[in-house]
C-alpha cells in the first residue's frame, strides 16, 4: 500500500469563481535569477475590465513566492488586502499597445532569498466576488529542467511495459535517475536526457540534474494497472452512496464511469491509502464501478473520494455533503456546528461525507397545503445578503417579518453546493449537496418545516444548464486530465465540448444525453423527497437545446427548439410524478419562437390543474413609470396580463425586480424625472412612487414575485460592489417611517390580492399607455358572492404634474376607497374626472372590503352628513345637500364647461379660464387661486372668461340669484411649461454621450452645429475627437437652453515604458505646446516645463529621474492626460 498525496499550489480564496478571467501574458527575460529585474506584461485584449467594474485601467498584481523546495508559500508584502490592493502593486497601462506591465526584482519584491517559484494573478482593487485572473506560476533561475516524458506525475502502466523518460535543460548538466531509491542511470555534461526502463513493480522515480552547484529535481511514478473484478451490480442500487437501512455498519458506493478501467476508493477508513482491497468491482454492461464498505461505525462522519486510474481524485457526484480544504475554514461554528475537518495533506479537491444510522429529522408539519399556483406571492431571497449570519437559522428567525408582509412563498437562490462561499450560487459543482455556508441539513429542514407551518411554500432556484469545473462528471472526461479547467472531451456523456446555445457559462450539459437526464431526475427527486421542497425555478432554460452552433447561434437559441420543449416537458412530468402539485417554473424570457415555447409550456397539462409557470420580467416598464418617463410606451405595463400572451391561465410569474434586475429605487433616485414643483429623485417622493407601482402590480391577476427588500425601497444598485458582490444588509430601514409605510402598503396590497377573489378574476383590463402617465386597471367578478367585491377600479397618476383622470367606473353609485379606510365615494357620473396629484393612486371597490377597517361615519343616505346631524335622512343618491343634509337646488352636472389656457412661458402670467354654460341665469362667481388670489364676478351670458392669470390651482364657486341655496364648485389648474432639464452621461471610451431630457414633448438637439428634432426623452450622441458642443432647446425660449461642451481626448501613445533616458509621446491632435509636469507617486514635483510639439511627437527627458514610478501630467488646449510610467 502507498499513500497518495496530491500536491498543488493555488490562491486561497473564499469567493465564487464566476468572475475569474483567463488572461494571456509574457515575461521578460524568459528565464531569470531571483536578483534579476523582470517585466511582466499582460495583454489588454484578453481582459474585460468591465466584468470586474474596473475604471481608469486600475488593475493590480497579487503575488506569492515559494522556496527552492517549492514549499513555504508567502504572499508578497505589498499585496495589501484582497478587498483593497496596495497601490504599489498597481500595473502600468500602456495605451499604445493595450498592455499592462509591472517591473521588479523578485528578491526585492518578495523580500526574501532562496526563491524557487513565484506565482501571481491580476485582480481588481477589490477582488471580492473573485474579480481575478487565473493563477500563474513561473520557476526562478536561469538553469531550468523540463521533463518531456512522461507528461504526467503518475503513469499507469501494464506489467513489463517500457517507460520512456526524456528531459532537457537550459544549460549542460549532470543527470542521475533514481528508481525506488536506487540509482539506475547517470549522464554527464548534456542538455538532453533519454532513457527507457521496463516496469515490473510500482516505481517512484527521481530525476536530478545538476549545473555547477545547483540541482533541480523532478519526481514521478509508474504504477502497475490493477486487476479489476468483473461482477454485476446488485439490484436496487443507485449511483452514489447507498445506505443499508437494516445494517448501519455498511454502505455501497456506485460510480458511473464509462471509458474508465479501474477505480479505488480512498478515505478515512483506509487512511487515504491506495489499497487493492478497496478497488471497486466493475459491471461493464452498465459502466458502473461499485464496492461495499463494511465495519463502519454508525453516526460517524466518514470521508472519502474515488481515485480513478490513479490520476483523478473526485468526490461522489451524488454527495449530499462535501468538504472543501479552503472555503470550509470560513464557515463558523454557529452556522455549521461540528463541521468535519478536511483531511489536509492527505488529498486535494472536494471530499465526500457520509454517515450511517443517522436519526431522521422529525417533521412537525405533515399536512401542508401549497398555495394556489395562480395566486402565489413569492419572496425571492439570497441568504448571503438577507442577514449578516447568512444561514438557514437566520432566515427562520426573520419569518415573522415575512409572514407579516403576507407572502406565501419563498424562492431561495441556489443552495446546492457551488464554488466558493459568497456567491449567487449559479456556479454549481454538486447538485445534490447542500452548501454548508448556509448551514446544516437539519437547519434547512427546520426552516422549511417552519415555513410550512406558517402557510409559506419553499421554492428552490436550480441550475441544470451548466456546472463548474469542480463537477466530478466534468473532471472525469476533460482535456486537462481531471483538472478544473479546460473543456470536456468527446467521451464525456454529460457535457458538450462546445455549448449548443448562445448564453453559455461554465460547462454546458447535454440534455439529450440519457446520462444527463438520469442525473437531473435523480437529484431533483432527492430535493423533493428529502427536504419537501414545493417547487423549482429552472435557471436559463434556453440552454437546454442541442441545436444551436455557429454564426446563427444567437438566432437559433431564441427560435423555437423542439428538443428543449420536449426534454423540459419530460422533466416537468417527472416532478409532477413525484408531487402532483409541484411548482414547475422556467426562467426562459422568450422572444420570437422561444416565446411560442412558453405558450406551449404554460398550457401543458393545464386541464389536469398543472401547467408550467414562466418568469415574466417587467422591470423596465415599472421603473420607467416610477421615474416618470412615459413616451413611446416606455412605462406601459399592460402586457403583464397573461391574456396578452394568449395563455389559458395566469402562468406568468411577473416581477418588478429580481436578483438579476436593477432596483427600482436606485434608478428613480438617480435618474428620475422632475420639474420645479416635483422631483422623483427626492427619497420621500420616490418611496411613495414605489407604493404606487405596487398598487398597479399586486392587483393584476396572476402570481407575483418580489426581490428581497424591495418592500423597504432598497436603493443600492445591482452593480454596487460588483454585480454578484455582497450588498449592504439594511434591516435599519424598517425603523424609517417612510420605508415602513412602503412595507405596510406592500402588506396591505398582498392581503387584498390574496383575500379578495376579484383579484383572481378573468375579466380585467389594464390601460397603462397614456403618455402623461395616467393609468387605470378595472376588474370585474360577475360571480362574486355576498360580501365580496364585484368591481374594482384603480386609478393612478404616474406623471410629475397634477392631472385629471377619467376613472371610467364600471357603474354609478357608492364606491369605497379601500386602502383609505374604505371611505365612501359617490359616483353619479362614471366618467367624471378626478384630480390626482403626481404619484397619487386610489383603489376603489364597489363595496367596502372586510379585510380593512371601515372608517365611514353612519350615513344611510350617503350624502356626507352624519345620520345624527341629518335633518333630511332620505335624500336621493347624488343629491347636493346643505350642512343639514337637505337637498339644495342643482343644475345638471354638465351645465358648466370649464377649460383653461396655460401660460405660454414660466412667469408670463397669461393664463386664462374659459366658462361656458348651458342654462342662462344671473351667475355670481368667486375665484380663489394661488398667491392669495381672490375675486368675485357676475355674468348672465352663456360664455365668460378671465385672463392674465398665473399658474396654479384655482377654485371656482358658482351661485345664482334665482336660487339662493345653489352653489357648485370646481377646481382647475393652469400650468406653465417646465424648465428644460437635461442630464448628460458621457462614455469617453466609447466616444458617446447619453442625454436624458424632460420638460417638453419635443426637443431640438444641436451637436457641433447640426440640429435634429426628437420626441425621445433619452438619446445617445456619437462624439468626435476633440471639442464637442451640445445645445438642447424646446423651441420655446422661456424654457431655457441647455449647453454643454465635452472634450474627447484623442488616443495618446507613449513608449517605452519602462523608460530610461526619454519618453516618446504621440499626441495625435492639433496642440502645438503642452505643459509637462512629472511627479512622484507621493505628489512631489520632479519636472515642470512648457514644451513645443514637433509634428505630433513630444520627447520628454527622463535621465534626470531616479528609478521608480512616476505620474506625467500633460495639459494643452486639446490635451488633458495623466500617464503612469516606470523609470529603470
Amino acid at each position: 500500500m502507498r499513500t497518495v498525496i496530491f500536491y498543488f499550489i493555488t490562491l486561497l480564496s473564499t469567493f465564487s469563481w464566476s468572475q475569474t478571467q483567463n488572461i494571456t501574458y509574457s515575461i521578460s527575460p524568459a528565464t531569470f535569477n531571483e536578483t534579476d529585474e523582470i517585466t511582466l506584461t499582460f495583454n489588454g485584449n484578453s481582459i474585460n475590465e468591465s466584468i470586474w467594474g474596473v475604471t481608469g485601467n486600475a488593475l493590480y498584481l497579487w503575488a506569492w513566492s515559494l522556496d527552492t523546495n517549492l514549499s513555504n508559500s508567502k504572499d508578497c508584502p505589498t499585496n495589501g488586502t484582497w478587498e483593497a490592493s496596495n497601490e504599489t502593486n498597481r500595473l502600468t497601462y500602456n495605451a499604445q499597445n493595450d498592455t499592462y506591465s509591472i517591473s521588479f526584482s523578485p528578491v526585492t519584491f518578495f523580500n526574501r532569498n532562496g526563491l524557487g517559484r513565484i506565482g501571481f494573478l491580476l485582480k481588481a482593487k477589490n477582488g471580492s466576488g473573485d474579480k481575478k485572473s487565473q493563477d500563474i506560476t513561473i520557476d526562478v533561475g536561469i538553469f531550468q529542467l523540463t521533463l518531456s516524458e512522461p507528461t504526467e506525475n503518475t503513469i499507469v502502466i501494464n506489467q513489463g511495459q517500457i517507460l520512456n523518460i526524456s528531459a532537457t535543460t537550459t544549460m549542460p548538466a549532470n543527470f542521475e535517475l533514481i528508481a525506488n531509491e536506487s540509482s539506475i542511470y547517470t549522464l554527464s555534461e548534456s542538455t538532453a536526457f533519454n532513457y527507457t526502463y521496463p516496469i515490473t513493480q510500482n516505481t517512484n522515480f527521481t530525476l536530478n540534474s545538476t549545473h555547477d552547484s545547483q540541482t533541480i529535481t523532478r519526481l514521478f511514478k509508474a504504477i502497475i494497472k490493477p486487476t479489476v473484478t468483473e461482477e454485476s451490480l446488485p439490484p436496487g442500487l443507485n449511483d452514489g452512496i447507498n445506505y443499508h437501512l437494516n445494517d448501519p455498519s455498511k454502505v455501497t458506493l456506485v460510480l458511473y464511469a464509462p471509458y474508465k478501467e479501474f477505480v479505488h476508493v480512498i478515505g478515512d477508513f483506509n487512511n487515504w491509502e491506495i489499497d487493492n482491497a478497496f478497488l471497486l468491482k466493475k459491471d461493464s454492461a452498465k459502466d458502473r464501478f461499485w464496492i461495499e464498505l463494511t465495519s463502519l461505525t454508525p453516526q460517524q462522519k466518514h470521508l472519502f473520494q474515488y481515485l480513478v486510474e490513479f490520476e483523478i481524485n473526485i468526490a461522489d457526484p451524488y454527495s449530499t455533503t462535501i468538504l472543501d480544504e479552503y472555503n470550509d475554514t470560513y464557515i463558523n461554528e454557529i452556522t455549521y456546528p461540528n463541521l468535519p475537518i478536511y483531511p489536509k495533506g492527505k488529498t486535494t479537491e472536494a471530499v465526500s461525507v457520509f454517515s450511517t444510522g443517522e436519526v431522521p429529522y422529525n417533521w412537525k408539519t405533515t399536512n401542508f397545503q401549497k398555495p394556489s399556483r395562480d395566486n402565489l406571492v413569492i419572496y425571492e431571497l439570497l441568504i448571503r445578503d438577507f442577514d449578516l449570519l447568512h444561514s438557514f437559522d437566520a432566515v427562520k428567525a426573520r419569518l415573522d417579518y415575512l409572514q407579516n408582509l403576507g407572502i406565501n412563498a419563498i424562492e431561495l437562490l441556489p443552495v446546492s453546493e457551488f464554488d466558493g462561499n459568497e456567491s449567487w450560487g449559479y456556479n454549481p459543482s454538486f447538485h445534490m449537496a447542500l452548501d454548508k455556508y448556509y448551514g446544516t441539513t437539519n437547519a434547512f429542514k427546520s426552516l422549511i418545516d417552519e415555513c410550512h407551518s406558517r402557510g409559506i411554500a419553499v421554492i428552490l432556484d436550480v441550475v441544470y444548464n451548466h456546472a463548474s469545473g469542480q463537477h466530478p462528471y466534468f473532471r472525469l472526461w476533460n482535456d486537462s486530465n481531471g483538472g478544473l479547467e479546460g473543456k470536456p472531451t468527446s467521451e464525456n456523456p454529460f457535457f458538450n465540448i462546445e455549448a449548443k446555445h448562445s448564453y453559455s457559462v461554465f460547462n454546458d450539459f447535454n440534455h439529450q444525453s440519457e446520462a444527463t437526464q438520469d442525473y437531473v431526475e435523480r437529484t431533483i427527486k432527492y430535493w423533493i423527497e428529502e427536504y419537501k421542497i414545493d417547487g423549482f425555478r429552472w435557471d436559463l432554460t434556453k440552454g437546454f437545446t442541442q441545436n444551436c452552433v455557429g454564426s446563427t447561434q444567437e438566432i437559433c437559441t431564441n427560435a423555437y427548439n423542439a428538443d428543449r420543449v420536449e426534454v423540459l416537458k419530460s422533466y416537468a412530468d417527472y416532478q409532477w410524478e413525484l408531487d402532483p402539485f409541484f411548482y414547475v417554473i422556467f426562467e426562459h424570457l422568450g422572444v420570437g419562437g422561444s416565446a411560442d415555447e412558453e405558450t406551449e409550456w404554460a398550457n401543458y397539462r393545464l386541464s389536469e390543474g398543472k401547467g408550467i409557470m414562466l418568469w415574466n420580467n417587467f422591470n423596465h416598464q415599472y421603473n420607467e413609470a416610477t421615474m416618470g418617463y412615459h413616451a413611446n410606451n416606455g412605462s406601459n405595463f399592460s402586457t403583464i396580463s397573461y391574456k396578452d400572451r394568449g395563455w389559458l391561465s395566469p402562468s406568468n410569474i411577473s416581477y418588478m425586480e429580481s436578483h438579476d434586475e436593477e432596483r427600482l429605487m436606485y434608478k428613480t433616485l438617480n435618474f428620475g424625472n422632475s420639474n420645479s414643483n416635483y422631483n422623483t429623485k427626492n427619497e420621500a417622493t420616490a418611496l411613495k412612487r414605489m407604493q404606487q407601482a405596487a398598487a398597479f402590480f399586486f392587483t393584476i391577476p396572476g402570481p407575483k414575485m418580489i426581490w428581497q427588500f424591495g418592500e423597504l425601497g432598497f436603493d443600492y444598485s445591482i452593480e454596487y460592489n460588483g454585480r454578484v458582490g455582497n450588498k449592504p444588509i439594511r434591516w435599519d430601514y424598517i425603523e424609517d417611517s417612510e420605508r415602513r409605510a412602503l412595507y405596510d402598503v406592500y402588506s396591505n396590497l398582498i392581503k387584498l390580492k390574496l383575500g379578495e377573489p376579484i383579484f383572481r378574476a378573468t375579466d380585467f383590463t389594464i390601460n397603462a399607455g397614456d403618455e402623461n402617465g395616467l393609468k387605470t386597471v378595472h376588474l370585474t367578478l360577475p360571480s362574486a358572492n355576498e360580501g365580496e367585491l364585484a368591481n374594482v377600479t384603480i386609478i393612478g397618476n404616474f406623471g410629475i404634474t397634477t392631472q385629471q383622470i377619467n376613472p371610467n367606473f364600471q357603474k354609478e353609485g357608492i364606491w369605497y376607497n379601500i386602502l383609505d379606510g374604505n371611505r365612501r365615494f359617490v359616483v353619479s357620473n362614471s366618467t367624471a374626472s378626478i384630480v390626482l396629484q403626481p404619484g397619487e393612486y386610489r383603489i376603489y371597490g364597489d363595496q367596502p372590503s372586510a379585510l380593512f377597517p371601515d372608517l365611514n361615519i353612519p350615513d344611510q343616505d350617503y350624502d356626507g352628513i352624519a345620520d345624527a346631524d341629518d335633518l333630511c335622512p332620505d335624500t336621493p343618491l347624488g343629491s347636493m345637500v346643505d350642512i343639514y343634509g337637505c337637498t339644495v337646488y342643482t343644475l345638471p352636472s354638465n351645465n358648466f364647461q370649464i377649460s383653461v389656457t396655460n401660460e405660454t412661458c414660466r412667469t408670463a402670467n397669461n393664463g386664462k379660464i374659459n366658462v361656458n354654460v348651458d342654462e342662462k341665469y344671473n351667475y355670481k362667481l368667486s375665484i380663489h387661486g394661488p398667491n392669495n388670489f381672490y375675486n368675485t364676478f357676475s355674468f348672465n351670458t352663456l360664455n365668460w372668461s378671465l385672463d392674465g392669470l398665473f399658474s396654479g390651482i384655482y377654485t371656482l364657486c358658482f351661485t345664482i340669484d334665482e336660487h339662493s341655496d345653489f352653489e357648485q364648485c370646481f377646481t382647475v389648474q393652469i400650468s406653465e411649461p417646465e424648465d428644460l432639464s437635461v442630464f448628460t452621461s458621457t462614455k469617453f471610451d466609447e466616444h458617446s454621450a447619453s442625454l436624458t431630457m424632460s420638460g417638453a414633448n419635443r426637443f431640438l438637439v444641436t451637436l457641433n452645429g447640426i440640429t435634429t428634432e426628437t420626441s425621445e426623452q433619452k438619446i445617445t450622441l456619437q462624439l468626435k475627437n476633440g471639442l464637442n458642443t451640445i445645445k438642447v432647446s424646446t423651441g420655446i425660449d422661456c424654457q431655457g437652453i441647455y449647453e454643454k461642451s465635452i472634450f474627447i481626448q484623442n488616443k495618446i501613445d507613449y513608449y517605452p515604458n519602462p523608460a530610461t533616458d526619454k519618453l516618446i509621446v504621440k499626441l495625435n491632435n492639433e496642440d502645438r505646446i503642452v505643459d509637462v509636469l512629472i511627479s512622484s507617486l507621493e505628489g512631489k514635483i520632479m519636472y515642470l516645463k512648457t514644451m513645443e510639439i514637433q509634428g505630433n511627437t513630444l520627447e520628454i527627458p527622463m535621465q534626470q529621474l531616479a528609478p521608480g514610478n512616476y505620474f506625467i501630467s500633460l495639459k494643452g488646449i486639446l490635451t488633458d492626460k495623466t500617464l503612469k510610467i516606470v523609470i529603470k
